[in-house]
């Protein structure tokens, strides 16, 4: 019974949450996609070299729920900007800034690790693929930075 309570508890947070970042719904669930598959073929490369250890995957799973707070916080930025917009008059609604180009960098993030899992494993892959994501995480690396008004020379 309470894993039906935890579970409409879930769905419920879940669809408010899409209702309210509309924009961020689609790039969030491919997130955990990813992130799901980062785990498992990280867990069959850790099994393929005999270097599978159940506190390496803990870590993994604590690694991939700091992401998701990370989207979460970089949502609250978002969120604070829109209100303080609201309230000066300017119309920010529905602009996710933070939150989409964390979310993608994310993304980007966790398919370059696959690619380096899948090649720890022996799958081969085209070299160009993983220098393709490389970039575009560079390049959302980038516009975070411009959106936050920091130079590439800066420090923060």
């Amino acid at each position: 019974m309470d894993d039906k309570l935890y579970m409409a508890g879930f769905t419920a947070i879940f669809a408010a949450l899409a209702a309210n970042f509309r924009e961020l719904a689609a790039p969030v669930v491919i997130l955990v996609i990813a992130m799901v598959c980062d785990y498992l073929t990280g867990m069959g490369r850790a099994w393929v070299r005999r270097e599978l250890a159940s506190r390496v995957g803990v870590i993994g799973i604590i690694k991939k729920v700091g992401y998701l707070v990370a989207v979460a916080v970089s949502c609250c930025v978002d969120f604070v900007v829109q209100y303080a917009a609201e309230k000066t008059g300017a119309d920010w609604s529905g602009v996710y800034i933070c939150g989409l180009t964390v979310t993608v960098w994310l993304i980007l993030n966790e398919c370059i690790s696959i690619l380096e899992n899948l090649e720890g494993i022996g799958t081969p892959l085209p070299g160009f693929l993983t220098k393709l994501l490389h970039r575009l995480q560079k390049t959302a690396e980038k516009q975070g930075d411009a959106a936050a008004g920091q130079d590439e020379g800066e420090d923060g």
